[in-house]
């Protein structure tokens, strides 16, 4: 894996969900380098190489961890940039958060989302669920190359 290789970019506003979500990672050994994006702005500027991260080799992350509810720019509008350039189409995108509205469930699947999670309330649910989507999307899913 090269130096500036990030695995997966999680994108998500909560500081408290961001930690549960690195110790999840840890404690089912997901070693996967992951960088932290805290709004939709920043996420983007993160996947076009813009802004504090202009300089940084134009490496897809093999997976993107989606908040819905996010400042700036929200989670669907994320999604749809995403899915809209070429280049960053085929990502697989997982939405994880809170949210269980219809709307935003109906939205994101007809935003082409690979798939919708709400984050279970217990740690250790939580913590299972991350170690499924970190194993199945990191390991078991074959995606194309870029």
């Amino acid at each position: 894996m090269m130096h500036d290789e990030v695995e997966i970019l999680y994108v998500e506003d909560t500081a408290a969900d961001v930690e549960l979500t690195l110790v999840a990672l840890r404690r089912s050994r997901i070693a996967n380098r992951v960088h932290i994006a805290r709004d939709g702005v920043e996420a983007l500027d993160f996947l076009f190489c813009h802004g504090l991260h202009a300089n940084r080799a134009s490496v897809a992350p093999k997976l993107v961890l989606l908040d819905m509810k996010l400042p700036k720019i929200d989670g669907l509008e994320l999604l749809q940039a995403i899915r809209e350039n070429e280049r960053t189409a085929m990502i697989p995108v997982v939405v994880l958060t809170s949210s269980n509205e219809q709307k935003d469930i109906l939205n994101s699947y007809k935003l082409h989302v690979n798939s919708y999670i709400q984050k279970p309330v217990d740690f250790d649910q939580f913590q299972q669920v991350v170690q499924q989507l970190g194993l199945y999307w990191l390991l078991v899913n074959q995606t194309p190359d870029a």
